[in-house]
């Protein structure tokens, strides 16, 4: 009896294995991936780094409730999203436009070479339209735009093109050559308006953005930095007192804007320096742009008055050179007079050319630009003192004040 239940159990047993056997290679034939070994977990950077890995298994958990920190992908996209200036290119960008001017010229022909065999030598003219491209700032809502005087100097048509598409004839308003600054006007409507920040507050290595449309290329960016403030004597302008950027500035920017950060206008581009400056050197990332403060009292000047008004003496002076001022016992600074205006106050005051000027009003000067700029600075029909040296001999000379002539 006893051997009839094992034997029955026995075969039960087989049944079983043989059934879970045959149901396992049903399974398998249907899902042949459940044969594929799992791939392992990545372990420590043992064979790239194995002097880490040991640390970051040491490393102790996180506490719980304290913060845990971001993945490399988030420290890296939060990092560019910092650098991004696209907040400040959208502020700013719609106020600057397209400046493309046209005028007339007329040349005369060299008569040709059998012309000139049988006497013709009657002159031939032609005329052709000259064209060139630059860029302005909106800065008010009533369409007023600043650019530079040299883009569009002697233009007989101005077309701005706005960022948007739409496009206008502009006339000029005023223009200012003693700064490189001019103010033209647009009749459209709901115009964008460049904000205006504060280029007295500027430092260097300050980050700023040039917007312009350089080689006709509308709304172009570049960024750079601030490389130095109140450059002079650069031979661009009268009165020079520009912000050094190593923004890309080039053909076609000037007049454009530079702006902070924030899109706040800092700066009017205005000038660049070749990239064959003085022969064999090579110059790059040298750029340089007008104040805003300086360019915003030249607009408000012109809407005032048509016109800027500035002091004027009549002298003609030019920096002391470095041997020359030893000799004469300078420090560092002193100008020379080197040519009087006729019939000008330095005249009537006994001004002599030749005398050399150390204190204009009792301030030490070290420019020809600066001893302009101070006297440029004292209202018509008021007086300026010069401290004068005239060979062994020391002179005050006060001088009248009157109003700077306009240059062409």
């Amino acid at each position: 009896m006893q051997m009839h239940a094992l034997g029955r159990a026995v075969i039960f047993l087989t049944g079983s294995i043989i059934g879970g056997l045959a149901l396992a290679f049903i399974i398998v034939f249907v899902h042949p991936q459940l044969l594929q070994r799992p791939a392992a977990p990545p372990g420590p950077a043992a064979s790239v780094a194995p002097d880490v890995a040991p640390a970051a298994a040491a490393a102790p958990a996180p506490a719980v409730g304290a913060a845990s920190e971001p993945p490399p992908t988030a420290r890296v996209e939060g990092a560019l999203a910092a650098e991004s200036y696209a907040a400040a290119v959208r502020r700013a960008a719609p106020a600057v436009v397209n400046i493309s001017t046209a005028r007339l010229v007329t040349e005369q022909i060299t008569p040709s070479a059998l012309a000139q065999l049988f006497g013709d030598l009657r002159p031939l003219y032609r005329r052709r339209v000259e064209r060139a491209l630059g860029s302005g700032v909106i800065v008010d809502s009533a369409g007023h735009i600043i650019t530079n005087n040299h883009v569009i100097a002697n233009a007989d048509t101005i077309l701005v093109t706005l960022a948007d598409g739409r496009t206008a004839r502009a006339v000029v308003v005023g223009r200012d050559p003693d700064t490189d600054l001019a103010l033209l006007s647009i009749k459209l409507k709901e115009l964008p308006v460049m904000p205006f920040g504060r280029s007295d507050q500027l430092q260097v290595g300050d980050g700023v953005l040039a917007i312009g449309n350089p080689l006709g290329l509308s709304q172009t960016v570049t960024h750079g930095i601030v490389s130095a403030t109140g450059r002079s004597q650069l031979g661009v302008a009268t009165f020079e007192d520009f912000i050094q950027t190593d923004a890309a500035i080039n053909a076609g920017n000037s007049g454009g804007a530079l702006i902070d950060t924030l899109g706040d206008l800092i700066g009017i581009n205005t000038a660049v320096l070749g990239k064959n400056n003085g022969g064999d050197i090579s110059v790059e990332g040298i750029s340089f742009a007008i104040p805003v403060n300086l360019a915003r009292g030249v607009m408000n000047e012109i809407l005032d008055h048509g016109r800027v008004i500035r002091g004027w003496t009549g002298i003609v002076p030019e920096d002391v050179g470095g041997e020359q001022a030893q000799q004469l016992g300078l420090p560092k600074g002193g100008v020379v007079i080197t040519n009087l205006y006729r019939s000008s106050p330095a005249v009537d005051g006994g001004v002599h050319i030749g005398d050399i000027v150390t204190l204009v009003d009792g301030k030490s000067i070290k420019s020809a630009q600066e001893a302009l700029a101070q006297i440029a600075a004292k209202k018509p029909g008021s007086r300026v003192q010069l401290h004068l040296l005239r060979g062994r001999s020391e002179l005050d000379a006060t001088l009248a004040v009157t109003e700077r002539p306009q240059t062409n």
